[in-house]
């Protein structure tokens, strides 16, 4: 047990943020037609949806 504590102690002190890289921020990518297309379908589905939804639960 007091290995166990000077040993995870010994690994605090070896791990400092200096070693961490810096953070590179992603660069946007252009929007390709295939993506358009499959998000405009999503589109429609959820509006679709939404009405079926909306005509299920409407009181006569």
């Amino acid at each position: 047990m007091r290995y166990t504590i000077a040993s995870i102690c010994a690994l605090c002190l070896v791990t400092t943020p200096a070693i961490a890289t810096e953070f590179d921020r992603p660069i946007p990518q252009a929007q390709s037609a295939t993506a358009e297309f499959w998000f405009a379908l999503g589109s429609i589905a959820l509006i679709a949806a939404l009405v079926l939804v909306h005509k299920l639960v409407a009181r006569s």
